[in-house]
């Protein structure tokens, strides 16, 4: 009977052991708009994980993607107010809320990826995360998503500025979606996970994207053309409510450094990967894919990039300029 006592007692204790454990564990909700197949989406779950094995089981780590928790565009609000602890959000995706964040958007701005590598430690990051720290989040990664997106049409491939005449495209921002306009497109906002929807119906004729991100999202089921071009860089950020950063133990606050860092490069090695897997990836699903030439470039570049830097300036005034100027010291 005493064995049998002492066997209950230390199942007992074990289970309370257990349920204080589990209680310690600080829950970290991340929510995301990336479908699972996406090549950073991946990156964002390796990233959780190295947080969860470096805090030593201390932050629970519980990724939301797809859109399946918070909608991208709420995600921004959710997490500085609190409802959720943390998100990430693609650089356009703060539009006017904060349009310094588009500075790589910037038609053929930063297409380096030697500048990729230098951009989580670069002066330009770290203005960046003041500006962030100041609209009510803390930035806790990096994740290059691409500096190789495609002009995706039906019927006919966009080559040049006077192919976008009277097309409808889905926008990327104000200043981006000037220097659309400036080649005859109207532009209609809305988040990535309704753009296969609005090119299935017609609501939109065209649209750009990273081109990995165009054979995830199965865009060549709606569309048949794809010209590869290098005209604007993106990324998607990781970010946290504040208070709840504060609270956290220097333990779990290192774990969140450290996989950042570790995630920064693991997303450049994916998109590099994707970027070169998906022309062919694409091709093999039966559409036509076209490398824009040089000279196609240097007419997509004239046409645009001086409407986006007009925007661009209005957005962002001096805090536009030094920035641009941290960004030109990694280039």
């Amino acid at each position: 009977m005493g064995k049998i006592l002492s066997g209950i007692l230390a199942v007992l204790a074990m289970s309370a052991a257990s349920t204080t454990i589990a209680e310690a564990a600080t829950a970290m909700r991340c929510s995301h708009q990336l479908p699972p197949a996406h090549h950073i989406a991946k990156v964002v779950d390796q990233w959780a994980a190295e947080v969860e094995k470096l805090s030593e089981g201390e932050l629970d780590v519980q990724v939301f993607g797809a859109d399946s928790l918070v909608k991208a565009n709420d995600n921004i609000l959710s997490v500085a107010k609190g409802d959720i602890e943390c998100a990430f959000s693609l650089n356009f995706q703060w539009g006017k809320t904060l349009p310094l964040m588009n500075v790589t958007v910037g038609p053929y701005t930063m297409s380096s990826i030697e500048a990729w590598k230098k951009w989580p430690t670069s002066e330009a990051a770290a203005f960046l995360e003041e500006k962030l720290a100041d609209k009510g989040v803390r930035n806790i990664a990096w994740m290059f998503q691409t500096n190789v997106s495609v002009f995706t049409s039906k019927g006919k491939p966009l080559l040049k500025p006077e192919d976008f005449r009277n097309i409808k495209m889905r926008g990327l921002g104000p200043a981006f979606d000037r220097s659309l306009s400036a080649m005859g497109a109207s532009t209609v906002s809305m988040p990535g996970s309704e753009v296969y929807q609005a090119l299935a119906t017609g609501v939109i004729d065209a649209a750009i994207t990273d081109v990995a991100a165009a054979y995830s999202r199965k865009y060549f089921e709606v569309q048949d053309h794809f010209t590869v071009v290098p005209v604007l860089a993106a990324y998607l950020h990781g970010y946290v409510t504040p208070s709840w950063y504060d609270g956290l133990s220097d333990k779990s606050k290192a774990a969140l450094k450290q996989a950042g860092e570790m995630a920064s490069v693991w997303a450049i090695e994916a998109s590099q990967a994707a970027s070169a897997d998906a022309p062919k990836q694409l091709e093999e699903k039966g559409v036509k894919v076209h490398i824009a030439t040089d000279a196609e470039n240097e007419a997509f570049k004239a046409a645009m990039q001086p409407a986006f830097n007009e925007g661009f300036a209005e957005e962002t005034g001096e805090d536009g300029k030094k920035l641009l100027e941290l960004v030109e010291k990694i280039q």
